[in-house]
């Protein structure tokens, strides 16, 4: 069962598929209830989600196809905020007219995932996919963050000096988190990818 091969462009097989979609929704889940983490629950993971759904999710060439997982992880975000905020008691601070931002905040990290697929998973490719990483969440928390402050109407008095503390005091936090999500996955599967070269290779040397 073949979910991310060497070859840039491969796509997984239909249960890799199933089972690597499956895999995000759950993690989202399990972490969207608690952006920042607490002793007993990891930081959200939303964020990391897109863009390894965008790297990783990708069947048909036709229509919405391509997109459908997408707009199936953005359903998914707003039923998990919707029940959290209905029968958790999570605070609905967030939930403004910047909400709809979400949309496009995640589609930089999905387009994000999908500019990495063309790294191999070389030293050298799984650093250029870092990079496309760090750009997305980057970019995509501007979005975010931007549209909340200047458009969510929980400020009074908006302006840029306070924006750009706001901006610095969270952005780091919610890159970071990203960041170290991406990273683990990154690393985890190109040590896979080379335990299998390593084990095919010993295979065909005692052939």
């Amino acid at each position: 069962m073949k979910l991310l091969s060497n070859d840039p462009n491969a796509a997984p097989g239909r249960g890799a598929y199933a089972l690597a979609f499956a895999a995000l929704a759950a993690l989202m889940i399990a972490t969207r209830v608690h952006h920042f983490g607490t002793a007993l629950h990891l930081p959200d993971a939303s964020m990391a989600v897109f863009f390894l759904a965008g790297m990783i999710l990708q069947r048909g060439s036709r229509g919405l196809g391509p997109l459908l997982p997408f707009v199936a992880l953005v359903a998914l975000a707003g039923v998990v905020d919707w029940a959290s905020i209905t029968y958790a008691g999570v605070s609905d601070f967030c939930v403004t007219v910047a909400y709809s931002f979400l949309l496009p905040a995640y589609a930089v990290l999905w387009y994000a995932g999908q500019l990495a697929r063309r790294f191999d998973w070389s030293v050298r490719g799984v650093v250029g996919r870092s990079a496309l990483a760090l750009a997305g969440a980057s970019g995509s928390f501007l979005v975010s963050n931007g549209a909340f402050y200047w458009l969510g109407g929980r400020y009074a008095d908006p302006h840029m000096a306070q924006y750009l503390e706001r901006l610095w005091q969270w952005g780091p936090l919610f890159v970071r988190t990203t960041m170290a999500y991406v990273l683990m996955a990154l690393v985890l599967h190109a040590l896979a990818i080379a335990f299998t070269r390593t084990a095919a290779a010993r295979r065909t040397a005692g052939t």
